[in-house]
């Protein structure tokens, strides 16, 4: 049975398992100030970098339906690992079912269009969990845009364990930091550009630029995907006008209310009321 959504104009979504995601909503808040937002982390089910590509589509799935139901008309997956393993089969096989006039976009193909701008050497690397190096999804949206483009992958697992658990800084993320990196940059010398393919990069950008060798040009995710939501609304103005235009920013969660304030903290810089739901 065809399930009913509301049909009010309603806040654009924006999903993450975790708290990474946040990266991205507040570069697409500086953006669009203008437009109200419901941001829902599965924090209880985080980190999915690791699970199989059947449980991330599960679970993706549950909160994209969760944010329609919710009113939302657009959902951001605002996770590279969400956006590899389940972005594909939900346009192509739920939407339509759903409702074929809402959409969901990822944050992979907005970071890979660009890249063809950046990169002089034609060499790129891409530092991300292991779920979406696994899933070669950079390499093979690379290559639709720009064949002759070299893409090289380092799974980099412990970074979202640093940066939730406000190691970031501390001196034992240094390790791991340049071992991933000197690991990527000997898979390829020529590399010229590194994709940092997770939100929940841009938190280690410090220590990342201190051990990224000279003449590299490090590319996070924020500000593109919020300069390609802005042109997206422009050239859609039909889903533009399903988005509600109050400047708010609601929070939820699949974790405690707590423990998502307090590791909010570490990506806002503001403080939040956020509500637990369960998807």
């Amino acid at each position: 049975m065809k399930q009913t959504l509301p049909s009010a104009a309603g806040p654009i979504g924006i999903f993450d398992s975790g708290y990474g995601g946040l990266t991205i909503l507040s570069k697409i808040r500086e953006a669009l100030p203008q437009y109200d937002y419901i941001y829902l982390g599965d924090n209880a089910r985080a980190p999915y970098g690791t699970r199989s590509f059947e449980i991330v589509y599960e679970f993706t799935l549950q909160a994209v339906t969760k944010l329609f139901e919710m009113g939302c008309h657009l959902v951001i997956l605002a996770c590279n690992t969400a956006s590899a393993k389940a972005l594909r089969n939900i346009q192509m096989n739920d939407l339509p079912r759903l409702d074929p006039m809402r959409r969901v976009l990822g944050v992979i193909r907005p970071t890979v269009e660009c890249i063809g701008s950046i990169t002089q050497s034609r060499h790129v690397g891409v530092l991300a969990t292991a779920g979406t190096i696994k899933s070669e999804s950079y390499p093979l949206e690379v290559h639709k845009l720009f064949p002759d483009i070299k893409v090289s992958g380092e799974a980099c697992p412990l970074w979202v364990s640093l940066v939730e658990n406000n190691e970031a800084q501390g001196e034992g993320s240094d390790y791991f930091i340049r071992k991933n990196i000197n690991n990527l940059l000997i898979k390829d010398t020529e590399i010229d550009t590194v994709i940092l393919g997770c939100t929940h990069f841009p938190l280690l950008l410090p220590k990342i630029q201190q051990y990224m060798p000279d003449g590299i040009t490090t590319v996070t995710q924020g500000e593109l995907v919020a300069d390609s939501l802005k042109d997206y609304l422009h050239r859609h103005p039909e889903m533009d006008r399903k988005c509600t235009k109050g400047g708010r920013c609601v929070y939820r969660t699949t974790e405690s209310e707590e423990k998502f304030t307090e590791s909010a903290s570490t990506f806002l810089n503001e403080s939040i009321r956020v509500e637990r739901i369960e998807l």
